[in-house]
């Protein structure tokens, strides 16, 4: 039953990770997984087993919710932005509770102030800088690509695990979105097509980009893990700003055309399943700690 759970958890955290201004650091954390997924991370190499079997539903879900729903959600928000974006704004809101018990009895300072207006500007910040979407899926591979997908994977890969800043939106910035989109999909239909051509170069851009990923992941979480360690509270206000910046940020870039009460009304009630989706998935249970 927790392996159903945790993969659940994982396929929200990938199809987050693929939603421009959604962080799928964000919503690790309120789901109150995310100290966990980054423990585990930084801790491979001396507990090895113990890291996969805790990594494995989170990689399996996120694959899924990546490679599978990234085709309804790309349909959702172009279709219906303003009850999509309601969702995951949702899901994100729905674990501030989790994260508000874990500072329960903390004094609240001026520097825990100040750090939380500094990285609620930065997320907010980055959503009005205008970026490339990259639509085109048409790259070639050769070398000084093959080393731009390898610092761009490395790039993405550490703002998605920072919570409250989207990796997807960074790569939109920097105009590689629309790329690795295209060749995620296109891949996984040459898969089922046989074409070896197109897989071929699927696989010369992914492969370097997901290098650099694994790389991005390893050096961002051992320094997540020791802010973590020496000053956990001063680290969950900057989380606090960066997650009440999230939405702000969503709705500024899925860009909504026309708003009416149908449309009001529907996105309230997808915002309250997003809420709770995020609030009863975030629960600890006896055996979690």
């Amino acid at each position: 039953m927790n392996f159903i759970k945790e993969f659940l958890k994982g396929i929200l955290i990938g199809v987050a990770n693929i939603i421009p201004g959604v962080s799928g650091g964000t919503m690790a954390v309120s789901m109150g997984v995310y100290d966990k997924i980054i423990m585990a991370i930084t801790g491979f190499r001396k507990n090895f087993k113990k890291s996969i079997l805790t990594l494995l539903p989170y990689v399996i879900g996120a694959a899924s919710g990546i490679g599978i729903l990234s085709f309804v959600v790309k349909y959702a928000l172009s279709t219906y932005p303003m009850q999509t974006s309601g969702l995951f704004i949702g899901l994100i809101i729905g674990g501030i509770p989790i994260l508000v018990s874990k500072v329960k009895g903390a004094r609240l300072t001026a520097a825990n102030i100040l750090v939380f207006i500094i990285f609620f500007c930065i997320v907010t910040g980055m959503a009005f800088l205008n970026g490339n979407a990259g639509s085109s899926s048409d790259i070639r591979v050769e070398l000084i690509t093959v080393i731009q997908l390898f610092f761009v994977g490395i790039i993405a890969s550490a703002t998605m695990i920072i919570p409250g800043v989207s990796g997807s939106l960074v790569m939109m910035i920097l105009g590689f979105y629309g790329i690795i989109i295209s060749n995620i999909s296109n891949f996984i239909s040459s898969l089922f097509h046989s074409d070896i051509p197109a897989l071929i170069h699927g696989f010369g851009v992914l492969f370097p980009f997901g290098l650099g990923v694994l790389a991005g992941i390893g050096l961002v979480a051992k320094l997540i893990e020791i802010l973590f360690t020496k000053v956990p509270v001063l680290t969950y206000f900057a989380i606090f700003g960066l997650i009440f910046g999230s939405p702000i940020a969503i709705i500024y870039k899925i860009g909504i055309s026309s708003v009416t009460l149908l449309g009001i009304l529907v996105t309230i009630l997808t915002f309250c399943i997003g809420f709770s989706i995020s609030f009863f998935l975030g629960k600890e249970e006896p055996n979690d700690k």
